[in-house]
């Protein structure tokens, strides 16, 4: 292969996303840049925190390093994950020096898509969606959402106004 085909087809391939399953019907992609972790946890590793917000399920304590853990669906404004779950998906993220897990219904694996194939989520999805998003690719019957890590980790509903 010459220099230019391999070149062109190294630019076809993209920015790497982690893929995930939100809800029944809503997917996902995160940057892998700021995901730094995705496991499988028991419910039982978590520690319940009273008084917080009901998207917050607790605290995980994993390798060392202990994390918010939150029900990313339910932040988003959709169908919170299963109170009675035995085991989370969770993926760690860290944004602007936050660290905090996301619980969501399934981790797919990684994608790759070109960052310009990305349109504005304004009039394609939710406005409660919108604060948290990057963006979407609009597919056959839902967008893809792709999701502002950075937005996520600082929202005042985990930090309060500050």
């Amino acid at each position: 292969m010459n220099n230019q085909l391999l070149n062109r087809s190294l630019n076809n391939v993209g920015e790497a996303y982690l893929k995930l399953q939100l809800d029944a019907q809503t997917e996902a992609a995160l940057p892998m840049e700021f995901a730094r972790e995705a496991s499988i946890v028991p419910a039982s590793r978590l520690t319940y925190m009273p008084n917080m917000p009901p998207c917050v399920l607790g605290l995980l304590n994993q390798r060392s390093r202990v994390f918010w853990v939150v029900d990313l669906p339910q932040l988003l404004g959709l169908s919170a994950i299963a109170a009675e779950a035995q085991r989370y998906s969770i993926v760690i993220i860290e944004a602007n020096n936050v660290s905090l897990g996301l619980v969501v219904k399934e981790v797919k694996g990684v994608t790759r898509f070109a960052k310009d194939i990305i349109q504005s989520p304004i009039g394609t999805v939710s406005p409660e969606l919108t604060p948290y998003l990057q963006g979407c690719i609009p597919q056959n019957r839902e967008a893809l959402l792709i999701l502002d890590p950075e937005a996520i980790a600082n929202t005042s509903v985990l930090h309060g106004d500050r």
